[in-house]
């Protein structure tokens, strides 16, 4: 039976199936995979369907995740080579990187072994070696882990609910990287490695700069949150998700929730402290960090640890002094660009701010969402122990609090700073996380579908790399929202929403990835989770609910 294929300008008739790398007429190491149906595809796929395709370069982020997974790999079988004694571990770090780490703590990483490291992958990369896809099942993949002494990958293995396996083999290297591939160690020659004391940095193309590498930028804040993130995972057993899971069998339910909610509980008492050291000077409590790191519930929970200590915080939220949206900036879609410090009415923000702390009566404005415009608010005056908290995405920026004295001001960003890994080779997005909340939520609380919420996440990204990351090193504090049990109780949530969005939907292959993540994550209850944790936010039933 005959099929047609729609792709690069054409339509073609086929008789046969066919190799998508056969629909290219030259061999092109810039594309890298491609779309088949909405269905992100390797190029050594074989079409054998009416289709409509779409090649893929580093400049689309579908193709980004193959590439970056590809690299990985690539790394990881050139110290197979050269250091076949070192296990590595691989995580998101700084600058949109990865970071990559003996799993030995008394292996250190000298500029000979980047190079030597780096060395290897030049010649693997020449050599152009194929990357072979092949499928075992499930007891043969344990015996090939068993004899690689790959027991990170024969922990996850255990709660993988397939029968069988995939592997890569590479000129006799075989490893598994839970994503799709190149065809050939060719197509990866850009990236940057270099040594990150204690390890090594790899940077790769990023979809969001135009397929090229972003340049650099250390961020010793947020690298050090990231540390203690992993320090406090590995300590607590939760640094991989075959560790979270084996932990709710061990100790139970209730004693993991527990353990993860006394550490926000510590990091809020840390904070309390701080800011109760310096409440002489301290007026303006700032909370911003990126889409559903839980700014609500985290202002919430601070003004109570601050109230517990003879304190009376007041919470402002900047969503208040929205501008109305034909006053708002257009983002690149001609949309009104809500995520634009520019939609918000600064000058006004800042006069209440400095009204306020100077000790005038002051009606703040409220933004009336079914309106679409401001109406007015409360009428406040604040005291010497009253601290203010304001909260919202560009509350760390200067430009909202210009008439407050530095010395006033205390920033905090949120974000989940998750260190969990599938495997020692395969981290887990954070920003997946944050998408996974978002998700849940905006299906809960608006009623949005799973597709809804995917459409929109580029743009709220975009607004991210914008507004919100180059605010986090000025902080006085990092709050790290993540709670290690959180993926086994959003699962159960999330999983209907994903399983919902239609193959044939340009938002499947994001939804497919999500799944293919959340499945080994062992399912928990929610009944035990605390009224006030965070995690309400998400999932509904919180004490701070309107």
């Amino acid at each position: 039976m005959s099929f047609t294929l729609k792709y690069l300008g054409k339509e073609k008739e086929f008789d046969k199936k066919v190799r998508l790398l056969d629909l290219l007429e030259s061999e092109d190491k810039e594309i890298v995979c491609a779309r088949v149906n909405n269905r992100v595809r390797e190029l050594t796929y074989e079409v054998y369907y009416d289709a409509k395709i779409d090649f893929l370069t580093v400049k689309d982020s579908d193709a980004i995740r193959t590439y970056e997974a590809s690299l990985r790999y690539l790394v990881a079988m050139a110290f197979a080579r050269v250091y076949p004694d070192v296990k590595v571990r691989f995580c998101y770090n700084v600058s949109r990187s990865v970071f990559i780490q003996p799993v030995d703590p008394k292996v250190i990483v000298k500029p000979e072994m980047v190079k030597k490291v780096n060395d290897e992958m030049q010649k693997i990369i020449k050599a152009d070696l194929p990357m072979k896809r092949f499928v075992v099942s499930k007891e043969e993949a344990a015996e090939i882990y068993k004899k690689n002494g790959m027991e990170d990958k024969l922990d996850i293995l255990q709660y993988r609910p397939e029968k069988t396996v995939h592997l890569y083999d590479c000129d006799g290297y075989l490893n598994y990287m839970f994503s799709h591939m190149v065809p050939s160690t060719g197509y990866l020659s850009k990236y940057n490695l270099f040594l990150y004391s204690p390890g090594m940095i790899l940077q790769y193309p990023r979809s969001e700069c135009g397929g090229e590498i972003p340049k650099f930028e250390d961020a010793p804040t947020f690298g050090k949150t990231l540390k203690e993130s992993h320090q406090w995972a590995k300590i607590a057993g939760a640094d991989s998700v075959a560790g979270i899971n084996e932990h709710i069998h061990r100790d139970g339910v209730i004693d993991f929730i527990q353990l993860c909610e006394a550490r926000h509980n510590r990091m809020l008492a840390k904070l309390g402290d701080l800011i109760e050291s310096d409440i002489e000077n301290i007026r303006l409590i700032c909370v911003a960090g990126p889409s559903s790191s839980g700014k609500t519930t985290f202002a919430n929970r601070l003004r109570i640890e601050l109230l517990s200590r003879g304190l009376k915080p007041i919470r402002i939220s900047i969503d208040d002094y929205y501008l109305t949206k034909d006053k708002a900036p257009k983002d690149i879609d001609g949309k009104p660009d809500l995520e634009s410090i520019e939609a918000l009415d600064i000058q006004l923000f800042n006069e209440n701010m400095f009204s306020l702390i100077s000790g005038e009566e002051v009606t703040l404005p409220k933004f009336d969402f079914k309106l679409g415009k401001r109406v007015p608010g409360r009428t406040l005056k604040i005291g010497p122990n009253e601290p203010i908290i304001i909260e919202g995405i560009h509350a760390l920026n200067d430009r909202m609090t210009t008439l407050i004295p530095k010395h006033q001001k205390f920033k905090i960003f949120i974000a989940p700073q998750a260190q969990i890994n599938l495997d020692d080779a395969n981290p887990i997005s954070i920003t997946d996380l944050r998408l996974l909340r978002r998700l849940v939520r905006d299906y809960k609380f608006r009623g949005a579908s799973a597709e809804e919420t995917i459409g929109m996440w580029p743009s709220v990204r975009r607004g991210e790399f914008k507004w919100i990351y180059d605010t986090q090193e000025g902080a006085d504090f990092v709050y790290n929202s993540m709670l290690s049990y959180e993926l086994c109780v959003m699962k159960k949530y999330a999983m209907p929403l994903l399983q919902n969005v239609e193959r044939e939907s340009e938002y499947f292959p994001v939804a497919e990835r999500l799944m293919r993540m959340l499945k080994y994550f062992d399912d928990m209850p929610d009944e035990w989770v605390p009224c006030n944790s965070l995690m309400k936010e998400f999932i509904g039933g919180s004490c701070y609910a309107d």
